[in-house]
């Protein structure tokens, strides 16, 4: 039988049928469940995935195995993202994948990202937004599970760090139904609180399911709008959550979060002790400046027949102090004199001596309304006597202008009065006898005294005496 040209070896076939495969399907993703697991001692994965009517070999090696974020077994459902191609050597056609996530946590992802991208898209997690951590903290808040390792971890690195930083465990649940509201709850009240100068979201590691609280929107909002510097230390290091996009700081592990927020005590140890040997460096090399300088001016001196300077110098001295001395007396001459006429101004304005004045004012002016009165009315009485055969008309006019003037007396009369003065707010002191107290060495203690006010009397009791000063 004479060969054709276009009989092809089994190879060759194959060859063709792998090039057709992997141009047609450069990438796919298969979601099935997984069956007939091999864990060769390679680190290789090998399974098929399968649904009710088909299956499809697979394969996944070692480098890429080791980012599984969770434990292939038989009858997972996963989603698997890779090429599709053939084994040449068997002519079977397989799938060599990139990577593989469980199914339920690939709706997880989709719903992780479209909420990632919107946040994003209005500025969410805009660096811009961001806070800086306080260089010095004197007390921050951990919120996570108080049963976990991670408060264990954090403090264990405070204590090592600086161990002047006190650190307040909040305890909030890190995941189940609910755990998103009460850590949002705990972080709004921490931050109002005003008693933290940073605020740390802290959890261990787990699968996207497990920190998916951390994904909430309203908590990625709250952090974001929280006036306290957020850390979010959610997970390991190839975690991400949403939480760590909207705090000013993401950690890669809740520890690695305790590393960045206290100060090295040590480092601040060393910074010190160099700082006080540079001060004691600079104050060494001043006082030998000095010395040398003292040297110079000495040999100076000496040159220069310092008797005669300092002679001059003692001179000009005794004038300076002599001139100070009668400065200063004449200084303190002006100031008592102002003084002596503060002391007599006050006196002479003194309730007490005011009171006084008003009293004899009014002793001279007792007698005067009764002789005014006496005189004013004897005027009258002569003037009714003239004015009987006047008209009635101008008798009534004189007596309405002779009213207005005895109301004008009786006004000055009151101004002067001592009640018009205790109208005003002042009182008068009086012992029981009805004697008037002038001076505080007329009472004692215990005395009981009346005190006279424009609308009544007071009983009152002394205490003690305070004189003026």
């Amino acid at each position: 039988m004479q060969r054709d040209a276009n009989v092809l070896t089994p190879s060759q076939l194959n060859t063709l049928a792998r090039d057709l495969l992997e141009g047609s399907f450069p990438s796919v993703v298969v979601e099935g469940e997984i069956g007939n697991l091999a864990r060769p001692s390679s680190g290789h994965l090998y399974f098929t995935l399968k649904d009710a009517r088909a299956q499809v070999r697979c394969a996944l090696f070692k480098p890429k195995s080791q980012w599984l974020n969770f434990i292939p077994r038989e009858g997972l459902k996963v989603l698997a993202r890779g090429r599709l191609t053939l084994y040449e050597a068997r002519g079977d056609y397989q799938l060599v994948l990139d990577g593989m996530e469980d199914a339920g946590e690939g709706a997880l992802r989709r719903a992780y990202e479209e909420l990632k991208a919107r946040l994003q898209a209005e500025g969410l997690f805009d660096a811009a937004r961001k806070r800086a951590l306080p260089a010095f903290p004197r007390r921050i808040a951990v919120l996570t599970s108080p049963s976990g390792a991670v408060i264990r971890d954090i403090a264990s690195v405070l204590r090592r760090r600086f161990p002047l930083l006190d650190v307040e465990l909040l305890p909030v649940p890190v995941q189940g139904e609910g755990a998103a509201a009460r850590i949002r709850s705990m972080l709004l009240r921490a931050d109002a609180s005003g008693r933290f100068d940073a605020i740390v979201l802290a959890r261990g590691g787990g699968s996207l399911e497990d920190l998916w609280a951390f994904n909430d929107e309203a908590l990625a909002r709250a952090i974001a709008d929280c006036m306290t510097p957020v850390v979010s230390a959610i997970g390991h290091e190839t975690d991400f959550s949403l939480s760590d996009f909207a705090a000013d700081l993401r950690a890669p592990t809740p520890s690695a979060a305790a590393e960045l927020l206290a100060p090295d005590a040590a480092g601040l140890s060393a910074r010190l002790a160099a700082l006080q040997r540079q001060l004691q460096a600079q104050q060494a090399n001043a006082l030998r400046q000095g010395m040398q300088r003292a040297d110079r001016a000495l040999l100076r001196l000496q040159a220069q027949r310092p008797q005669a300077r300092l002679e001059a110098f003692a001179r000009r001295a005794t004038q300076a102090r002599q001139r100070l001395h009668n400065a200063m007396q004449r200084r303190l001459e002006r100031q008592h004199a102002v003084l002596r006429h503060a002391d007599a101004t006050l006196r002479a304005q003194h309730p007490q001596r005011r009171l006084e004045r008003l009293r004899q004012r009014l002793a001279e002016l007792r007698p005067r309304p009764r002789a005014l009165l006496s005189r004013q009315l004897q005027a009258l009485q002569l003037q009714l006597q003239s004015l009987q055969h006047r008209p009635r008309a101008l008798l009534v006019q004189r007596l309405q202008h002779d009213a207005v003037h005895l109301r004008g007396l009786a006004r000055s009369l009151h101004a002067i009065s001592p009640l018009a003065t205790v109208a005003r707010g002042y009182s008068i002191l009086q012992r029981e006898d009805g004697q008037v107290v002038r001076s505080i060495d007329e009472v004692a203690a215990g005395d009981r005294l009346r005190a006279r006010l424009h609308d009544g009397e007071l009983a009152v009791r002394v205490e003690t005496a305070i004189p003026s000063r």
